[in-house]
């Protein structure tokens, strides 16, 4: 009897101890928005460096009346789904960045929705930008011409 008593309280141990390794396992499969956030920023660092730092410069204070900036842009803060759609098609026209006025043309820089919403992050996260909200690759896809 104390042989069967010790198997069964073997055998919960056991199964105890599989579940928890199981609950662990699912755990670390959710997404960590900060880790996914960084990784982000990180790409679109290299991005940014590749197409926008002519323009926008290396400090992101841009050139005066010519270029804006997205250094502390209250344009970045304040027009999400306009930043979005400049960084995707392009922007032409006057847009007020900080009480400026800027009317220059930026041409499309034919990214994908990923490679946008990296950069897109990298720029609303450095400089003194801070965006609580990632922007994500399915959210520059609903962004249309």
């Amino acid at each position: 009897m104390k042989s069967i008593l010790a198997i069964m309280a073997l055998t919960i141990l056991l199964s105890c101890n599989s579940n928890a390794k199981q609950r662990a396992s699912v755990s670390s499969l959710k997404p960590d928005p900060k880790k996914e956030l960084d990784a982000s920023k990180e790409r679109g660092g290299l991005i940014y460096t590749n197409f926008c730092i002519q323009c926008h410069m290396a400090n992101g204070k841009g050139i005066p009346g010519t270029f804006p900036p997205l250094a502390g842009s209250d344009w970045l803060t304040n027009k999400r789904k306009e930043s979005i759609h400049a960084v995707k098609y392009g922007q032409t026209g006057e847009i007020i960045v900080n009480g400026e006025t800027y009317n220059s043309v930026m041409v499309s820089m034919g990214l994908s929705d990923e490679e946008i919403a990296d950069v897109l992050n990298y720029v609303m996260n450095s400089w003194g930008n801070t965006q609580l909200k990632m922007v994500t690759a399915s959210e520059v896809g609903e962004i249309q011409k």
